[in-house]
């Protein structure tokens, strides 16, 4: 299995040299898969019928939104573990802290060492596309297989090696400190 990758040729128009062309990188033959087949697939691959594993999707997902809602990390078995958060301006003085500080609430997901590793070896196939949607080369990755990881300070990890847990900046994740 690989992921497949276009490398578009394109006028950059802001940056250092507006007016040049740059290869962009982008996705190539992604989508979005229904859940019906997603539940039909994971009930063959589960031995349980499609009604079963509907049921079990359906309350796991119900269990996961309740109680990453009250503010906990909750485990996605195989995949990682996901939990709520905000970006939020710090302010020196308690007598500043107002909800009107926070900028974005977001969904925080850290994938499993496992997973990591997987997306760590899976070979990347670069399809480069001239300004005239012609191709002109063909590339397979050859990279380390590094993994952005936003929770290691570093900012990545190879292979199977672990951050050392949530970075905590001026955006913050938690409590705004005084």
């Amino acid at each position: 299995m690989a992921l497949k990758v276009k490398a578009k040729e394109r006028q950059m128009k802001i940056g250092k040299n507006p007016g040049t062309y740059r290869y962009v990188m982008l996705p190539e033959l992604y989508s979005t898969l229904d859940q019906d087949k997603v539940i039909k697939e994971a009930a063959l691959r589960s031995g349980v019928t499609e009604g079963v594993m509907q049921a079990c999707w359906d309350g796991a997902g119900k269990v996961i939104k309740a109680w990453a809602t009250e503010g906990h990390s909750v485990a996605l078995p195989g995949l990682g573990t996901m939990r709520f958060g905000l970006r939020a301006k710090a302010v020196e003085n308690v007598n500043e802290v107002k909800a009107s500080l926070i900028r974005s609430r977001r969904i925080i997901f850290t994938p499993t060492v496992e997973l990591k590793d997987e997306l760590a070896n899976t070979s990347v196939i670069i399809t480069c596309y001239d300004r005239n949607g012609d191709e002109v080369k063909r590339v397979t990755s050859d990279d380390p297989g590094t993994v952005e990881d936003p929770e290691n300070e570093g900012g990545s990890t190879t292979g199977s090696e672990t951050g050392d847990g949530p970075v905590n900046d001026d955006a913050g994740d938690g409590p705004v400190n005084p």
